[in-house]
């Protein structure tokens, strides 16, 4: 697993500093002040240990950027430091094949290294299609994007674009050529975004030479971005690394607002959302279940809030591992409701019944001081009734299931 950073830096200040970025992002710094140190770290390891390298351009014994490519050589992807922006300095880094370079004496730098140290982590995971375009330009693109660990497919035709993007889910970034298809690059990123929203696929349409007046039918189309040839290296990355993070931030927004804010489940809303959307027809058979956690006051009351919040959160991390992909959701207070479709009463009651055990078998100890803590639980089966109808039952289930006594599932298949 890569998870070492190897980071070359003469200056015991800037080593500690980048060292401490590194950790932040949940890497291991391994320093060395010199080439020479880092050559002799580097061969008691392997490539494959790091995720990538930190590297100060000019050092003592390596003052043109030896030690750049040096890692470069050890397959090591590479992020450049150095110590002003002259146009020599940055044009002798850019003809290397790094990741990025850093200027010291800009104060964001530190800020930039953070988050580009935890985007190459994630870009393992995601995927980017090249489309159209000639072919030596595409071959650059896929080049730079490899530098920063992205998944990356590349097509030459729309037919094959349109075939990559539906065989890979892990694609959420699509670079799309105007000159797709005879100048179909317009035309296909509006159909795809007949598909997919700006928060699911970013699209960044790219132009060239005659064709950079096009920019905004680009973007009326439905690009999150345009990006006119010739470009510079710099500007590409930054443009991309921009649009994965404004995806990612969108899909925070959006997990924030569809989840209980304590046990991580699903909230009412989402649940009804979810329902209703990825069961537009609603399945035959179908059953729904509301759980409530007997005397959940009395914990409340006795051992504090904090207490209830740690049973809770148990009794959440039961039920998702015992419904892994079935919808479910903390109702609210000590309530929660779980939606099982296409099967049985039988099979419903059982599943029920085996995290009735569960609980009981799941020690939950606050301070020292073991909880005890059962559930109720009603179950309406039927093939006609509504979301809304499977809920108004249930609960009718649940109450009878408190007045008999508690701790018990009490079913009724309609």
């Amino acid at each position: 697993m890569q998870r070492k950073v190897l980071v070359i830096e003469n200056s015991q200040q800037s080593l500690h500093i980048v060292s401490k970025l590194v950790r932040k992002a949940g890497l291991i710094p391994e320093g060395a002040g010199s080439l020479t140190e880092a050559r002799a770290r580097f061969s008691a390891s392997v490539p494959e240990d790091y995720l990538c390298a930190v590297v100060a351009y000019s050092l003592p014994d390596a003052p043109h950027g030896e030690a750049t490519d040096f890692t470069i050589k050890a397959f090591i992807p590479t992020i450049v430091v150095a110590d002003n922006a002259d146009t020599d300095t940055r044009n002798a880094i850019l003809q290397r094949n790094i990741v990025d370079y850093l200027i010291k004496e800009n104060h964001q730098i530190y800020d930039y290294l953070s988050r580009l140290l935890a985007r190459l982590d994630k870009n393992k995971h995601i995927g980017v299609l090249v489309a159209g375009g000639p072919r030596a330009g595409r071959a650059e693109m896929v080049g730079l994007l490899r530098r920063h660990n992205f998944l990356v497919y590349e097509a030459k035709t729309l037919s094959q674009a349109q075939t990559q993007l539906v065989s890979t889910p892990s694609v959420r970034l699509m670079l799309v050529n105007y000159a797709l298809d005879a100048d179909q690059g317009i035309h296909y990123t509006a159909e795809l975004r007949r598909a997919y929203s700006k928060e699911d696929l970013a699209i960044i349409g790219l132009l060239e030479g005659r064709h950079s007046d096009l920019s905004a039918s680009f973007l009326k189309s439905g690009a999150n971005d345009v990006l006119q040839s010739p470009y510079a290296q710099e500007e590409f990355l930054v443009r991309v690394m921009q649009n994965i993070e404004l995806m990612e931030s969108v899909e925070n927004i959006r997990r924030l607002a569809n989840a209980d804010y304590l046990t991580g489940l699903p909230n009412r809303r989402h649940f009804f959302y979810t329902i209703t959307t990825q069961y537009s027809v609603l399945p035959r058979p179908q059953s729904l279940a509301l759980i409530d956690l007997d005397h959940f006051k009395h914990i409340n009351d006795t051992y504090g809030h904090d207490a209830g919040d740690a049973v809770l959160k148990t009794v959440a991390s039961l039920l998702s591992s015992l419904f892994d992909g079935t919808p479910l959701a903390r109702f609210g207070g000590e309530e929660f409701c779980i939606y099982l479709p296409d099967i049985t009463t039988t099979q419903a009651s059982s599943l029920l019944q085996q995290f009735c055990a569960r609980l009981a078998d799941t020690p939950i100890v606050f301070n020292d001081q073991p909880l005890s803590v059962t559930a109720s639980i009603g179950l309406f089966s039927s093939t006609t009734k509504s979301l809304e109808g499977l809920i108004s039952e249930a609960d009718k289930l649940l109450y009878q299931a408190k007045a008999n006594g508690r701790n018990q599932l009490c079913a009724f298949a309609e």
